[in-house]
């Protein structure tokens, strides 16, 4: 693969037949050392030949193979003239990560950290299909769920207008079309509300270890050794299945519509097409169930850290900073080669950042620039970054969303074969709660590139600026 180094953090893939646009990749040296002969690189070659894409097909320094479109890799396509692929949204749809901070320091919950992590594994059902947080929801409270997003949770008392106010989109994407979803989809979702699913989903304990801004921490309400909970989720199985259908709708129409692609795993049709529309349809039902979910997990985490620490609301002080996803097709107004456009841009494993003033951001965060949420691996850390004007400018106001996988889910555990995660954890200062030994050491540190290093990138881009640092001391896994 031909690759142009444009400068120390940014590479590009020259145009050539098909691709209708240039690939650009953000990497350093090293990273890109490493990808030279990964097969992540053919796919932001193959992004590139979407019918209607705009500027570039973009890659993240989190970038890793994925379905179809890379993980980590942004594209987006005219509205009118573009296409829509699943792939490049991906089986979670809205997986995606909030953070929440508290009025605890680390020194007072220190002594209480293992009665912590047990409520917290109490009450959040973790694991493969995972419920039973919310037992018992009819077809039409689903219905409501699913058009209604954060909303609903609002309306059933798990959340609070201002937890609304600082979650991208509100909480609910417009357009949600319940009668797009499947039977099946819906009976995979119907008890796995509040629940935290498998895979790499988590929910993170932290303290602040490090400003890098104070006066951005001091906006967004951080400050040293506070206790912070990250809640990493998405759509379950309700998303899974989703996915699933339209690939094959999508798979099947695309001959109808002349469009040929270098990957089936493209698979994509016009955004016009009623293909396509049933499917941003069921695409935004199922962003809107991942965001109900991500609330009620917040709200029964809350109602963790009262039982265990024995503390009032206002001595916990548990308020949402920000809430992002992080798989998803959305339409958004970008300038490009000083043209106003509007597009749908593809996320997958991507994070919005939107600059500062932009008129979607929370009015009490818009001065500062939307809170990026990155997450690590369990036993190092994760940032909480900003977006900066550039991102608008250069990558359609999107940024890295994680450290991104270095090892497969199999060699993982091949490498943990023999070995006591959970102590060699608890040794690095991390306690950790898991349904499965499997579902730790598919996930341990050593399977993820340093977080540090692809956030390092992305602010030498100019793309995002770090803000602070948090060190896991309670992980709960599936």
């Amino acid at each position: 693969m031909q690759l142009i180094k444009l400068n120390d953090h940014l590479w590009e893939i020259p145009r050539q037949a098909p691709m209708l646009v240039p690939g650009r990749i953000y990497a350093n040296e090293r990273m890109i050392g490493e990808l030279r002969d990964d097969p992540a690189l053919t796919q932001v070659a193959n992004v590139a030949c979407l019918p209607g894409i705009v500027g570039y097909s973009l890659a993240m320094p989190d970038i890793h193979w994925g379905y179809g479109f890379p993980i980590g890799g942004v594209a987006a396509v005219d509205a009118q003239e573009g296409v829509i692929s699943p792939g490049g949204v991906g089986y979670d749809i809205n997986c995606g990560v909030r953070l929440a901070r508290t009025n605890l320091e680390f020194a007072e919950v220190e002594a209480r950290v293992d009665q912590l992590a047990d409520a917290l594994f109490a009450k959040i059902p973790a694991g493969v299909g995972s419920e039973g947080a919310i037992p018992g929801l009819s077809m039409a409270e689903l219905r409501q769920v699913v058009t209604q997003g954060s909303e609903w949770a609002l309306r059933n008392g798990y959340a609070t207008r201002r937890d609304l106010e600082h979650t991208e989109e509100g909480g609910r994407l417009s357009g949600a079309d319940p009668d797009q979803l499947s039977e099946r989809a819906y009976k995979r979702g119907a008890k796995q509300l509040g629940t935290l699913g498998s895979g790499n989903h988590f929910l993170e304990v932290s303290r602040i270890d490090r400003i890098f801004d104070a006066g951005l921490a001091d906006a967004l309400g951080l400050r040293m050794n506070q206790v912070t909970v990250l809640i990493h989720s998405g759509s379950r199985g309700l998303g899974h299945q989703t996915c699933d259908d339209y690939l094959k709708v999508i798979g099947s129409a695309m001959a109808r519509y002349e469009i040929r692609l270098p990957d089936r795993q493209l698979a994509a049709v016009p955004i016009s097409s009623p293909e396509g529309q049933a499917y941003l349809g069921a695409m935004a039902a199922a962003a809107n169930f991942a965001w109900c979910n991500r609330q009620v997990m917040m709200h029964l985490a809350q109602q963790a850290f009262l039982e265990a620490l024995s503390i009032s609301p206002r001595e916990l002080g548990f308020e949402l900073i920000y809430d992002v996803c992080h798989n998803i097709a959305k339409f958004e107004e970008h300038t490009f080669e000083h043209r106003q456009r509007r597009v749908c841009v593809h996320r997958k494993g991507a994070t919005r950042a939107f600059g500062p003033g932009h008129p979607a951001l929370p009015e009490a965060l818009r001065p500062f620039g939307q809170p990026v949420l990155i997450p690590g691996d369990m036993g190092r850390y994760s940032f909480v970054m900003v977006g900066l004007e550039t991102a608008m400018r250069e990558t359609f106001g999107s940024s890295c969303h994680g450290a991104g996988r270095v090892m497969s889910r199999t060699k993982a555990k091949a490498e943990a074969r023999g070995r006591d995660l959970p102590a060699e954890l608890k040794a690095m200062g991390v306690t950790v709660r898991a349904r499965t030994r499997a579902g730790v050491a598919e996930e341990m540190p050593a399977a993820y590139k340093d977080v540090d290093e692809v956030v390092r990138v992305m602010e030498a881009a100019g793309v995002t600026r770090n803000v602070a640092r948090l060190k896991p001391f309670a992980v709960i896994k599936g």
